[in-house]
């Protein structure tokens, strides 16, 4: 007895595999989980951009505001009279520079080159055995005092002679001339006397 077989029942095909109900779960969840963040990026992403478009409107503004002012600020007319109130200003200080310089030249104000003269003048006329213990000069030199100590009083009219010599002590005199042996403790005697000149205008200005 022969049997047949038929192949192509649908029993012996290949059965298709189709995705189970829970594999369809999790893509559905990665699919949410995916456009939540693509939203959530791209929301970011136009905040951003709105915020930086309004500080660019902002900045914008402002721009605007100070090129007005600056066009209101440096008018032809505006700036005119900023320069002519520059030259009034200019010229107003040239005016008290230059009667200052008159006022110095005339010397209305005394002494105006120093007394540093002077000094070079004490050092060059220099006596051995004299020195110099103080001066004082007042104004332009109208009142002139000299202390110092000598060991010998005859070399104080010497030390006036020889600065007589002096271009910047001419036409200048002492009329007071004063010395004093100084006190010394304990029974002692000094070896120098103490002297003390003073010129005319001091000498006569108690009067």
């Amino acid at each position: 007895m022969s049997q047949q077989i038929n192949l192509l029942s649908p029993a012996f095909r290949k059965q298709k595999k189709h995705f189970s109900a829970l594999a369809m779960l999790q893509a559905l969840v990665l699919i949410a989980l995916g456009s939540a963040l693509f939203y959530g990026y791209a929301t970011y992403q136009v905040k951003l951009l709105a915020k930086q478009s309004d500080e660019t409107g902002k900045r914008y503004a402002a721009e605007q505001l100070r090129l007005t002012r600056y066009t209101a600020e440096f008018s032809p007319q505006q700036s005119g009279q900023m320069l002519e109130e520059e030259l009034k200003q200019a010229e107003a200080r040239a005016a008290v520079q230059r009667e200052l310089i008159e006022t110095l030249k005339s010397g209305a104000m005394g002494n105006t080159t120093g007394y540093s003269e002077y000094m070079r003048a004490f050092a060059r006329q220099a006596v051995s055995g004299l020195w110099l213990t103080g001066f004082v000069i007042i104004g332009d030199a109208a009142q002139i005092s000299l202390s110092g100590a000598v060991l010998s009083p005859e070399l104080v009219p010497s030390y006036i002679q020889k600065l007589g010599h002096e271009k910047v002590m001419r036409g200048k005199s002492f009329a007071a001339l004063q010395m004093q042996q100084p006190k010394m403790g304990s029974g002692k005697v000094a070896r120098y006397v103490e002297f003390t000149l003073q010129s005319t205008e001091a000498a006569e200005a108690p009067k």
